[in-house]
């Protein structure tokens, strides 16, 4: 059989126009499709002058020329498929290798690449475009003055814009380079994801905007935070320790880093071990809001050391529990750096070991002091105003260990007036040693019950010097009263006798008719009794600033 391509071109010419005996063009137009082969033939229209009901005469092709026109057909389709496929091969391999001032045509990918129109860069393009971008960012904040060094591996903006709003905000809200080179992680913590809505929490429980700074300076991990699964759990803790809702701001403003602790782990165990000392239940409220620090302590390397310490010093551990109560920030004094050596230097300055309990439970911040310094301090005043020697010192601050945080000025002012009462250098140091409050009183209260003790007791100055303790009384409350029962009555008796004791036990003498010295009481001191009896207000659940009337201002 002879193939359709060895025919001659004249044979195909005269079978198309042989077919067609009313001499009509009949053309074909071949549209291929990977399935099967659709032949249409166009007809030219045919306008007559009149509609006729005759059929249009049939066009009949002889059945071998039906196979030839389908074999002729068969070839074109395979031709025009060939080269259509050939034409795209040739375009495509002209397009990845033609250039234009040296560059691709086309798509631009690399010769090779895949020839789909959507452009998407290789991984190492995309790698590389992240490199720059961190390096302009860099560049950004080296030239702020922050050192990116800790940056790396951290999810950063991809922009110079983004970081810098994220650094404008944080210099809104107040913190500066050094506090971002602190802690530079706080630059992957996103503005609007992050930074706004922790703040707003925060603004909400009632933190106030002007320590925000402060805040973020001692805890910026707190941006890093979630509401939700972070900060309310811990709120919701801490109100549930008795902390009322109107003082949690205050205890994360005193204590930001309490945000990051968990649950049931350090707080949980701090608070049950001072509940087993004797810290009653009520009073852990008011003891977090004043001193919210012991929520991170660590029971057996701060709090139950130290409270063991106190008890071989002498005092009760109930004692300790109630010293915690009122004044909580003990527990923050460090026991090896701070306790111990202050100490020390009480029974340096002669101090009496037996009185170390006292000293201590009187005023318990003596052993947190910056102790020794003070201790020389004092000494050598006392020496030089009133010839107070070592020894006597040592008793001053047995009765009143207060008088280490005392300030020059007031105590020589006190000291002064007392010159001017007329009494001596020795019934002035005699009158400190027994009563060393003197050095503390308001001196316009002593300056009136002066005036009264000379105008209208009478007394001698003998008097005072035997019970200085007399300044410590109410002039309205106790002296005056007092002193007009004891004149009515005609009795003559110290100044001790006449105020040392109670209103009710003062009444029952008077009903007598001699003073009988077997019922004078010892002078004031301090019983530690007192301080282990149980409490009965709430006081202690009240937040209130736990400044010391004595420090130095």
């Amino acid at each position: 059989m002879r193939l359709i391509s060895e025919y001659p071109k004249s044979i195909f010419l005269r079978f198309w126009y042989s077919i067609n005996p009313l001499n009509m063009k009949i053309s074909y137009n071949v549209i291929t499709k990977p399935s099967f082969l659709l032949v249409h033939p166009e007809l030219p229209a045919v306008i007559y002058p009149k509609p006729h009901l005759t059929s249009n005469p049939v066009l009949r092709i002889p059945r071998r020329h039906e196979r030839f026109i389908g074999l002729v057909t068969k070839f074109q389709s395979s031709s025009y498929t060939a080269d259509r496929r050939s034409r795209n091969r040739n375009n495509s391999r002209d397009s990845s290798v033609s250039k234009v001032d040296g560059k691709p045509i086309g798509l631009g990918r690399k010769q090779g690449g895949s020839s789909s129109i959507y452009s998407r860069p290789s991984l190492l393009e995309m790698k590389n475009e992240r490199v720059e971008n961190r390096a302009r960012v860099y560049e950004f904040l080296r030239g702020l003055g922050v050192v990116p060094d800790e940056l790396d591996g951290l999810e950063l903006p991809v922009t110079v814009e983004v970081m810098r709003e994220r650094v404008d905000f944080l210099f809104s809200l107040g913190l500066t380079v050094e506090d971002i080179n602190n802690y530079p992680l706080v630059l992957g913590c996103s503005v609007k994801k992050n930074m706004i809505p922790v703040l707003d929490y925060l603004g909400k429980l009632g933190v106030r905007k002007s320590t925000f700074t402060d805040f973020l300076r001692r805890y910026p991990q707190v941006l890093h935070a979630s509401v939700v699964i972070d900060l309310a759990p811990v709120v919701k803790y801490l109100q549930g320790m008795d902390i009322k809702p109107g003082d949690i701001p205050r205890v994360l403003e005193r204590y930001p880093e309490v945000l990051g602790f968990k649950l049931e782990g350090t707080m949980s165990t701090s608070v049950a071990y001072l509940v087993g000392i004797g810290v009653a239940r009520r009073e852990i409220g008011g003891i977090f809001t004043r001193y919210p620090e012991i929520l991170g302590m660590r029971v057996g390397r701060v709090i139950k050391p130290f409270v063991e310490y106190l008890e071989s010093l002498g005092i009760p551990r109930l004692a300790v529990a109630r010293l915690i109560e009122k004044r909580p920030h003990i527990l923050g004094f460090e026991l090896k750096h701070r306790i111990k050596p202050n100490v020390e230097s009480l029974l340096e300055f002669h101090v009496r070991e037996a009185s170390l309990a006292s000293v201590v439970a009187q005023y318990p911040e003596i052993i947190g002091l910056d102790l020794k310094s003070k201790l020389h301090s004092q000494q050598s005043l006392l020496k030089s105003v009133i010839g107070l020697d070592r020894e006597d010192f040592g008793r001053v601050v047995e009765k009143m260990p207060q008088v280490v945080s005392l300030s020059k000025t007031p105590m020589i002012k006190h000291v002064e007036f007392l010159k001017d009462c007329g009494l001596s250098l020795e019934q002035l140091r005699q009158m400190i040693m027994g009563c060393p409050q003197l050095l503390a009183l308001n001196i316009d209260i002593m300056k009136r019950s002066f005036n009264f003790f000379v105008t209208e007791m009478g007394r001698p100055l003998d008097d005072l010097v035997a019970f200085p303790a007399f300044f410590t009384y109410g002039l309205e409350s106790t002296i005056k009263p007092r002193h007009r029962m004891i004149s009515r009555k005609g009795l003559e008796c110290s100044l001790a006798w006449m105020l040392n004791c109670s209103d009710e036990k003062f009444k029952q003498r008077m009903d007598y008719d001699t003073i009988e010295l077997d019922e004078m009481e010892p002078e004031p001191a301090f019983d530690m009794n007192t301080l282990m009896e149980a409490r009965s207000d709430d006081s202690g659940s009240e937040y209130e600033d736990s400044d010391d009337d004595y420090e130095d201002k």
